[in-house]
C-alpha cells in the first residue's frame, strides 16, 4: 500500500486506467517524491482543473529522446512515466499554478488517446511493485552510495545535512538523490526505469562516478547531486 496524501493506493484498481499527462524533458519523479511545478501554459493549467475536480492525478512523462515528432508537431512520449498526486496547488494570481505531486507509481504507456481536450491522454499500465514501498531497499549497498555522494560532495566543496541524510530509509535516499541529481532526459531516464531500488542506486552511483571522472580529467560533464 502507498498512501499519498489522504489516499491509500493498495492495488492496482484504485489507480486511473486513463490519465492526462504532462510531457516535460528533464523532469524525474519517483514513488514517494515531492516535485514542485509552476504551470502557465494554458492547456496544462485545463488539465489541472481537470486533475482538481477529479482524482487529483496526472502523469509526468518525459518526451522522446530520440526527438520524434508527431504528424501535429506535438513530441512522441517516452515508454515509460510516473503518475503523481497533487498534493498542493496556490494560485499565483497571474494566471499560474503553483503546485506539488508526490509520486505513487511508476506507469508504461499503452496507447495515446484521442479526446476534445486540449492536453494529452494516455491509457497506461501502472508498475504494481511500486505499491509495495520499499522492496528490495535492503538490497541497496548504501555505503557505496553514500560514498559517491560524499565525493561530488567534496568535489564542489558543498555540504550536506548529514543527520538527515543517516536517518533517511534507503528507499527514501535512493529515490530523493535520483530526484535531486542535475542530470540529462537520458540519464534521469535510466534512473526512472531501473527495475528495482538496488539497481537504481547502482545507476546513479555509476553516474556519478563517470561525472567525477570527466570533471577531474577536464572534459567537462557537468554537476550532480546538488
Amino acid at each position: 500500500m502507498v498512501q499519498v496524501g489522504n489516499v491509500n493506493y493498495r492495488s492496482l484498481s484504485d489507480l486511473p486506467e486513463v490519465v492526462p499527462v504532462f510531457p516535460l524533458t528533464g523532469a524525474l519523479l519517483l514513488p514517494g517524491g515531492q516535485m514542485p511545478l509552476n504551470i502557465f501554459e494554458p492547456r496544462y493549467l485545463a488539465m489541472l482543473d481537470h486533475a482538481i475536480a477529479g482524482d487529483r492525478v496526472i502523469g509526468m512523462i518525459q518526451p522522446r529522446l530520440d526527438g520524434a515528432m508527431r504528424s501535429d508537431g506535438e513530441p512522441e512520449l517516452c515508454a515509460v512515466g510516473c503518475l503523481g498526486r497533487l498534493t498542493s496547488f496556490s494560485e499565483s494570481g497571474d494566471g499560474r499554478y503553483v503546485i506539488s505531486l508526490q509520486g505513487i507509481a511508476r506507469f508504461r504507456v499503452l496507447e495515446e488517446t484521442a479526446g476534445r481536450e486540449p492536453y494529452r491522454l494516455c491509457r497506461i499500465a501502472p508498475f504494481s511493485a511500486d505499491l509495495d514501498p520499499g522492496e528490495g531497499a535492503e538490497d541497496v549497498d548504501r555505503e557505496g552510495l553514500l560514498k559517491a555522494f560524499r565525493m561530488y560532495l567534496e568535489a564542489n566543496q558543498l555540504q550536506a545535512d548529514w543527520d538527515s541524510v543517516s536517518k533517511a530509509s534507503n528507499e527514501t535516499l535512493v529515490n530523493a538523490l535520483s530526484m535531486m541529481s542535475p542530470y540529462g532526459a537520458a540519464e534521469k531516464q535510466a534512473l526512472l526505469e531501473a527495475p528495482d531500488l538496488k539497481t537504481r542506486a547502482e545507476t546513479l552511483v555509476a553516474i556519478t562516478e563517470i561525472s567525477l571522472a570527466r570533471e577531474n580529467s577536464g572534459d567537462g560533464g557537468g554537476q550532480i547531486l546538488q
